[in-house]
């Protein structure tokens, strides 16, 4: 309970800023937050995995630099969550984006950062973790022979 009141906490410290025209507030995000887009926030490996072959979808890790230097997934661009507001010139507007960690608090916390300034955004939900158990074998040689 302690974690969950402290990751709402970051996110709405995180989201104080003010809103361009086609940005979208954090308040009016909250207002209108319902079951449809609890289910639209989220992403599975293997819809992601399909939709990365069909060059739809980009894959952001948010982890810090170290994470991501000691393992990584050469599928995902490294953008740390601290550095992200700062680099959202690498993201691609017109493909999904997908944030994901090893788990989802912060992957979570860059989704919702990201959807409030525009983008269209999902978090992935196995993680990381998941990513990679469902790249294994005969998966991942289909993926990169696509």
């Amino acid at each position: 309970m302690e974690k969950t009141k402290i990751l709402f906490t970051v996110i709405i410290l995180a989201f104080t800023t003010s809103a361009k025209a086609q940005e979208l507030k954090l308040e009016d995000y909250l207002l209108n937050y319902d079951y449809e887009s609890r289910i639209e926030m989220k992403m599975q490996s293997k819809n992601l995995i399909q939709l990365l072959k069909d060059n739809e979808a980009q894959l952001v890790d948010i982890r810090f630099e170290e994470e991501y230097q000691s393992w990584n997934m050469p599928i995902a661009i490294n953008i740390p969550l601290a550095d992200l507001p700062n680099n959202l010139e690498k993201l691609d507007k017109s493909k999904l984006i997908v944030t994901a960690c090893p788990h989802k608090d912060r992957a979570i916390i860059a989704m919702i950062y990201l959807k409030t300034k525009g983008y269209e955004v999902k978090y992935l939900t196995d993680g990381l973790l998941g990513l990679a158990g469902n790249l294994r074998g005969d998966n991942a040689y289909d993926f990169i022979k696509r």
